[in-house]
C-alpha cells in the first residue's frame, strides 16, 4: 500500500468508519421498512416478522466476539474489509430467500456481520483521532446509524411501490466495494501496534482482567439500546397500524426523523466535550422523556412530525457520545474486543423490546406499548450513564500517563 499522510488517513478512517456503520445500519433498517410486506408474503403476523429483528439482534455478539478478537490479535483492517464483504453477501441473499425459515436464518448470520462492524470500526477511528476532536467525530461515526436509517426509508419510498421489497436487498450489497476503500486508503492502527499483544493467552489475560468494566459496559449498552430500538424499530409499524399511514407517508416521516438524530448526533457528541460524557447522556435522556406525549400521542400531524424529529434527536443525541465514551473507558489492549462485545451484549439483552411491543400493541396500541417502555428504559439509561466512571479525553497508547 503506498504512504498515506496522517492528515489524510485519520480522514479515510472516519469516512471507512462512518460509511461501514451507515451500511450495516441500512441493511437492518430495510426490514424494519418492509416489515408489514414481508409479513403480507410470507403469510406471517407482524410478530412473526419482528422475530427476525430479535434474532439478527441476538446474533450481533457472535460478531463482535469473533471480529473483536482477531481485531486486537491481528489487527483493526483485514477484519473490518472481511465483515464489510460478508454482511454483503449474506444481505443479496436475503433478497433471494425462498421461505420464512430460510428468512430467519440469514437475518440472524446477518447479525454476527453487524455484530462485528461498529466496535472494530470504532476502535480505529477513535485511536486515529486526537483527544479534542473525539466528541465530534464520535457524534459523526455513531450518526452513520441515522443515516441508514434515513437512506432506507429513501430507498423504500422510491423502490418498494414500484418493484416490492426484495430488490432492497439487493441494493443492500453495496457495502462489500467499501472494503476496497479501506485496502487502499486506510493504514493500522498505530495504537495497536503499540500495545498489541503477542499471544492469545496474553490477550485472554488481559480481556478477564477486565470483566468489572465489561458487565458495567454491558449493563449501559443494554439500556442505551433499549432506548434506540425501542423508538425506532416498529415506529414505522406504529404509524401504519395506529396512524393508517400509507408507504410514501411513512417513509418520509421516518426519514424526516433521521435528520433530527443526525443533527442530535453530531451536536451533543461535541458538547460532550465540554460538558462530560455522561452528564451528556443524562441530559438528552431526560429531554427525550419530556417529548413522548408528542412522540406517541399527538393529536394532529404537525405535532406528530415535530415529535418524531425531537425524540430522535434526543435518542441519537444520547448515542453520539457512546463511540468516544466507551472507546476511552477501555484499556489499549483490549479496545478492539471489549467495546464492541459489550455493546452488541446489550443488543442482545434489548433484543427483545421490538418482539414485545408487536406483541403488546393488540391489546392497547403501538402508541401505549412504546411510550411505556421508552419511559422506563430513559430513566433507566440516564441513571446508569451517570453512576459509571469517566475518562474524557484520555491519552491513548504507549504514551499515555
Amino acid at each position: 500500500m503506498t504512504a498515506v499522510r496522517p492528515a489524510a488517513d485519520q480522514r479515510a478512517a472516519v469516512v471507512a468508519g462512518f460509511l461501514g456503520w451507515t451500511l450495516d445500519a441500512f441493511d437492518f433498517f430495510l426490514v424494519v421498512m418492509t416489515l408489514t410486506a414481508i409479513a403480507r408474503e410470507f403469510g406471517k403476523s407482524d410478530a412473526a416478522i419482528a422475530l427476525s429483528l430479535t434474532l439478527t439482534l441476538l446474533f450481533r455478539p457472535v460478531g463482535a466476539f469473533i471480529f473483536g478478537l482477531v481485531a486486537d490479535r491481528y489487527g483493526r483492517r483485514l477484519p473490518l474489509m472481511i465483515d464489510l464483504v460478508f454482511y454483503s453477501v449474506i444481505e443479496v441473499l436475503t433478497g433471494l430467500a425462498p421461505s420464512y425459515v430460510t428468512f430467519l436464518v440469514l437475518r440472524a448470520l446477518f447479525g454476527i456481520g453487524m455484530g462485528a462492524e461498529w466496535g472494530v470500526g470504532a476502535s480505529l477511528v477513535m485511536e486515529k483521532i486526537p483527544p479534542r476532536y473525539r466528541g465530534v467525530v464520535s457524534g459523526l461515526l455513531q450518526q452513520g446509524y441515522a443515516l441508514g436509517y434515513l437512506l432506507a426509508a429513501v430507498c423504500y419510498l422510491f423502490v418498494y411501490p414500484h418493484w416490492g421489497w426484495r430488490p432492497l436487498f439487493f441494493i443492500g450489497g453495496l457495502p462489500a466495494l467499501l472494503a476496497l476503500f479501506v485496502r487502499a486508503r486506510v493504514r493500522e492502527s498505530d495504537v495497536w501496534r503499540e500495545t498489541r499483544h503477542d499471544s492469545w493467552s496474553g490477550l485472554g489475560r488481559a480481556i478477564v482482567s477486565n470483566w468489572k468494566l465489561f458487565v458495567y459496559l454491558t449493563i449501559l449498552m443494554a439500556m442505551m439500546n433499549m432506548v434506540s430500538h425501542g423508538t425506532q424499530d416498529m415506529y414505522p409499524t406504529f404509524l401504519e397500524r395506529d396512524r393508517h399511514f400509507g408507504p410514501t407517508g411513512r417513509a418520509a416521516l421516518t426519514a424526516f426523523s433521521q435528520v433530527g438524530a443526525l443533527v442530535g448526533g453530531v451536536l451533543c457528541g461535541l458538547y460532550s466535550d465540554r460538558l462530560g460524557r455522561r452528564r451528556t447522556i443524562g441530559l438528552a435522556l431526560a429531554g427525550a422523556v419530556v417529548t413522548i406525549p408528542i412522540w406517541a400521542f399527538a393529536p394532529a400531524l404537525p405535532l406528530l412530525v415535530g415529535g418524531a424529529f425531537i425524540m430522535q434527536f434526543f435518542v441519537q443525541g444520547a448515542w453520539g457520545v457512546i463511540p468516544a465514551h466507551l472507546n476511552e473507558l477501555s484499556p489499549d489492549a483490549v479496545r478492539g474486543f471489549l467495546p464492541g462485545f459489550a455493546y452488541q451484549c446489550g443488543v442482545a439483552i434489548a433484543s427483545q423490546i421490538p418482539h414485545v411491543q408487536a406483541l403488546f400493541a393488540p391489546h392497547t396500541s403501538y402508541a401505549t406499548a412504546m411510550a411505556l417502555s421508552a419511559t422506563t428504559v430513559f430513566i433507566l439509561g440516564a441513571v446508569v450513564a451517570g453512576i459509571g466512571p469517566e475518562r474524557r479525553g484520555v491519552a491513548f497508547g504507549r504514551g499515555a500517563p
